[in-house]
């Protein structure tokens, strides 16, 4: 099951990504010759005003081709016809929408079970907490100067700052609010520098601009939680043997579901969505980032030529995009043999 679940979630979070680059290439009246979900050999395809739709053999990815890669199609509607902004916005509209996507599914998450308070439940004796005073049922509102919505954020920020010795701490009780200097404490047990306190986990349905407003709240958390993971990976924090891919994902997928079967299909369908958050933010991210064959390096080279106001020779930008291409390939199939091996 997690495997038909997984596909359903990556299929639908993948033609959304493409959905953005076919938009906008409507919008800036591109030529889009095929609009497919999934790789290899086309399963089924049909043809609609131009554009020919295929679904592909392999649930992996999807593509907007729009001749991007024929520096020598100059013709009428073509993608290298355009100027460099109409191309900059298709290009950047894939990640785009994964984030629009991941708002939806937030706000739609939000307003049904509402988000997680940052309510302090218990102040722990033998940590600065308890000695400045810190009580239960006060709210987090800030750290370090950093405003704090969900109760996830203080988590993050714990798993960014573990070995920082002191925090500055902004909380809210009866609506006023107070500032202190936390020393964080590690005891005997502890695994980190800790501040001393739980959360209460109180969940509060917002209304439905809340909904929104919290579920960009909940988007920027997923963004933040990527970037830094990301930030982990190349200081060496986290080993590359960690990382995940398409059959770790799978796995965390029917897990998933293992969980929320029993609660029915309403909570199978919430514990989708709120993987296809972290997924679609993530996707976003990634896709951003100025890695050649991925939109963040093609938008590298239009914003070269943007600030040169000249083309970057074709041929060079080619082969920097196989090049990076190569080695993405080679990343996944490293992670893909990860993922196989934590599973025996």
């Amino acid at each position: 099951m997690g495997i038909i679940l997984a596909i359903i979630l990556f299929s639908a979070i993948i033609i959304f990504h493409e959905l953005g680059h076919f938009a906008l290439a409507k919008l800036n009246d591109i030529r889009v010759d095929e609009f497919s979900l999934g790789l290899g050999p086309t399963i089924i395809g049909k043809e609609f005003k131009g554009t020919k739709f295929s679904l592909k053999l392999l649930p992996l990815g999807g593509a907007c081709m729009m001749g991007e890669d024929d520096a020598d199609d100059m013709a009428e509607g073509s993608f290298n016809s355009k100027s460099v902004w109409a191309r900059i916005s298709v290009i950047a509209a894939g990640p785009v929408f994964n984030f629009i996507l991941a708002l939806i599914m937030a706000a739609v998450m939000i307003g049904i079970v509402g988000y997680s308070k940052p309510v302090i439940q218990e102040v722990e004796s033998g940590y600065d907490a308890i000695e400045q005073g810190i009580q239960p049922g006060d709210v987090i509102t800030e750290i370090n100067g950093k405003n704090i919505h969900l109760m996830e954020e203080v988590s993050l920020y714990n798993l960014g700052h573990s070995q920082d010795d002191s925090v500055e701490l902004t909380y809210e009780r009866d609506g006023k609010e107070y500032t202190v200097n936390l020393e964080k404490r590690q005891l005997q047990g502890d695994q980190i520098k800790r501040m001393g306190f739980t959360f209460a986990g109180e969940r509060v349905k917002p209304g439905i601009i809340g909904s929104i407003q919290y579920g960009a709240y909940t988007v920027k958390y997923w963004v933040n939680y990527t970037i830094e993971s990301l930030k982990m990976l190349v200081t060496g924090q986290i080993g590359m043997n960690q990382m995940s891919g398409p059959v770790g994902i799978v796995e965390v997928v029917g897990q998933t579901y293992d969980a929320a079967a029993p609660s029915g299909i309403g909570a199978v369908v919430l514990s989708m969505m709120n993987l296809g958050i972290f997924i679609s933010a993530n996707l976003g991210v990634m896709n951003l980032l100025p890695i050649p064959a991925l939109d963040g390096g093609r938008l590298v080279f239009l914003l070269i030529e943007a600030v040169r106001r000249k083309r970057v020779p074709p041929e060079k930008e080619g082969m920097v995009h196989f090049a990076g291409f190569a080695a993405l390939m080679i990343l996944m199939i490293f992670v893909m043999y990860n993922d196989i091996m934590r599973l025996f």
